[in-house]
Parts: structure tokens; sequence; C-alpha cells
């Protein structure tokens, strides 16, 4: 990819070829096709407002008559960060199973880190599912993140309080569809029937999906008002049945989760968490894909998301 993108004009010659396959697509209208490429002056670069030179290459709608580059109305629109090193970081994070941590892109690329937080952040926000309801067998199972209760401190207040519980957890729910791996995940104030399923009933199609669970009693209810519901009981040892693979597709996940929380970002704020779930989920359910391939599906997940500094860090 270094030697494909030696500047920052091949960068957007690489991009275009990404999100542009055939033609170049308007972003504010819409038109397909319909434009032509603004060349410079020199040949290669323009000068920007603030004096300085620009390699971004500008097109122009002949319906509109606005001017869009590729990374208009994109997680790339508005950064001052190089669209070449965008790239190499949108590539590692489709690439690295177990993720990649904001203090080793700013080692490796040379920006500032609260730069490269906010390169990922966007990034995973793009990662988000955007699809329909799910249909067919779907594996629902929980899960919790945090520290361990027997490692506080002995005279930490939560043992007081909270004893060695998971109370000072997050809880996180994961729809796993097995035809397709797409995942969907969803960090709860607490497990409770009505959570799980509200956060159902947002995913899935009842009429036309069986439930595979294990035998937790908040899936009980929303079980019985699909096609099946499919139950193992992991306190006897029951892991698969001769009708369902239990959740083990969903502790797949999970342990992939919990190694990759562990190994690279050490730890996650619960305001944050539901970024870096979508990006493990993304990636866990991409599995079949090169990673070239999963760089152009995100690719396609890109256009209209903006994600503003300032909110992120408000809390």
């Amino acid at each position: 990819m270094a030697r494909r993108i030696p500047t920052e004009a091949d960068a957007y010659i690489y991009m275009e070829t990404l999100r542009w396959p055939d033609k170049p697509v308007c972003p504010h209208c819409g038109v397909i096709g319909d434009h032509y490429y603004l060349q410079p002056e020199n040949g290669f670069s323009r000068i920007t407002t603030r004096g300085t030179y620009s390699e971004r290459r500008v097109w122009k709608c002949k319906d509109c008559r606005k001017q869009f580059s590729v990374t208009t109305g994109t997680i790339f629109h508005g950064s001052k960060v190089s669209l070449r090193i965008w790239l190499f970081v949108f590539f590692e994070m489709c690439a690295n199973k177990n993720g990649l941590a904001a203090r080793e892109i700013s080692r490796k690329y040379g920006v500032a880190p609260k730069t490269a937080w906010f390169m990922t952040q966007r990034i995973r926000e793009a990662m988000k599912s955007r699809g329909g309801l799910m249909s067919g067998n779907i594996v629902a199972d929980e899960t919790y993140i945090g520290g361990k209760p027997e490692n506080w401190h002995a005279n930490d207040p939560r043992r007081a309080k909270f004893g060695n519980t998971t109370a000072r957890k997050t809880a996180v729910v994961a729809l796993i569809n097995s035809e397709t791996d797409e995942i969907r995940t969803k960090a709860v104030t607490s497990v409770t029937g009505p959570n799980i399923r509200h956060f159902i009933e947002e995913n899935i199609l009842f009429d036309s999906s069986s439930l595979h669970t294990d035998s937790a009693g908040v899936y009980r209810t929303v079980g019985k008002e699909m096609t099946a519901h499919h139950v193992v009981n992991h306190n006897i040892g029951q892991y698969v049945t001769a009708l369902s693979d239990g959740t083990n597709k969903a502790e797949n996940f999970f342990s992939q989760l919990k190694r990759s929380i562990s190994g690279t970002h050490h730890s996650l704020s619960p305001e944050h968490l539901h970024r870096y779930l979508a990006e493990f989920a993304f990636r866990h359910g991409s599995h079949g894909l090169t990673d070239t391939e999963r760089m152009v599906k995100l690719m396609g997940q890109v256009p209209g998301i903006r994600l503003s500094y300032r909110p992120l860090t408000s809390n």
C-alpha cells in the first residue's frame, strides 16, 4: 500500500477507485458521472485559502455546480491529517483483529495522541452496522466488560458497596446471524427481560427467525414469539444439541473482544464502549473477507458519517 500511494495525490486517486469504482458521485445532489475534474494550474497542486499548497483532487458537478472531492461528506471530511495517513490507519484497523491503539498510531505516523484517538473514533463510527432486521438462526448471549472485582484493592470502597459482583461492570449483549455471521452489539444498563426484548426487536424479524441462547430466563418470553427457541443448559455441561450449536459463536466473539481489550486497549470507558463494540463486531463478522475486501466494504460505509471532537469529550 505504501508503494501504491507514495504521494498525497496518489492517495486521493486510490481512494477514488475504492469509493467510485465506475464514475464519481456528487455528494451534494447524488448525480453519478456528470462531473469534471478541476485541473490545477501547475498540473499537480493548488493553493489553499491559507496560502499553502494542496494535492487534493477537486471535482465539479455539472448538475448542481458545486465542487467536491472524494472525502466530502465522509469521516475524512475537514481533517487536517493527510489522506495518505488516513488510508494507512484505515487499513490497519480493518486488518488488525486485536485492534489498534491510538498511542501506536501516534508513534507510527507522527500525529498527536488526541488526533490519533479522534481518527480511530471516526473509523469506529463508520464500522457501525446499518443493516435492516436480521432473520434466520440468531445466536444471543451477554457478557460483562470491566475489571474483575477480585482484583480491586482491599481498601477500595467499591468492595464495601458492591462486594465481589458484576455491579461495576458494563453489560454487553450480542446477536449473531449464524448464516451471514453479521453481529449486532449493544451495551445495556442491566441484563433484564425488557432490555433484551427491546434490543432484539430493533434487530430481528420475529416471524422468520429462530433464537439460540443459553438457559438464562431473560430470553424465555421473547423466545416464545419466534419460530423456535433452542436452549442449551451450561449448568449441566450442555453446549450443543441436535438442533442447535448453542451460544458458541457468541462465546468466540466475546473471547476475542476481551483478549483484545486487555492486550491492546487495557481499559475502555463506558461512554465510548459502543464504538469499540462496533469495531470488533465489524471485523469479526467479516472474517471471511481478505483485508483489502474488508477495507473496500468499510469504505462503502464512510459517506454521511460526521463526528465532531467536542461532543466526544464533553462528558
